[in-house]
């Protein structure tokens, strides 16, 4: 099933790199981001997560809050958030069962190389929890202009 806007985003119930319960009941009230990224520390992840970091207050002034996920360990969550003083959540997907949830994984083209992996995808999540947006094109070195230009 491929999610659109105006649909119902899939519940999450997770756990960050530090160990704190996420789930986006949690965040009713606000708006999320929620992005979804390949891999921690590749030079693409790393200029998306940055950017999102070096515009964190601009977005926590309109209202959002952040949720990143990879298939990587919390180990590996923690070292990037703590190299880059990344300012929010990032969830270890190992099993991909969010990932899958939101159509975030799929055929792939690198170089020739055809794989199935994690899509640099991003969705906007309203107060009320239904889909405001959905980038599939992300730039990553200016992915919140990308965010905060969709904003009404």
């Amino acid at each position: 099933m491929k999610l659109k806007i105006g649909d119902k985003a899939p519940a999450i119930d997770a756990v960050d790199q530090n160990g704190n319960r996420i789930s986006l009941a949690d965040f009713a009230g606000s708006k999320v981001i929620l992005y979804f990224y390949p891999k921690d520390d590749t030079p693409g992840c790393t200029a998306e997560a940055c950017n999102l970091r070096d515009n964190y207050s601009k977005l926590l002034e309109k209202g959002f809050k952040i949720i990143g996920v990879s298939a990587d360990s919390a180990k590996s969550h923690q070292k990037f958030t703590d190299k880059y003083s990344l300012p929010f959540s990032l969830v270890p997907d190992i099993e991909k069962n969010i990932i899958k949830a939101y159509g975030a994984w799929g055929r792939k083209k690198f170089m020739g190389r055809e794989y199935d992996g994690i899509i640099r995808m991003t969705f906007v999540i309203s107060e009320q929890g239904e889909i405001l947006n959905i980038i599939d094109q992300v730039e990553t070195k200016d992915h919140s202009g990308q965010i905060l230009a969709g904003v009404k």
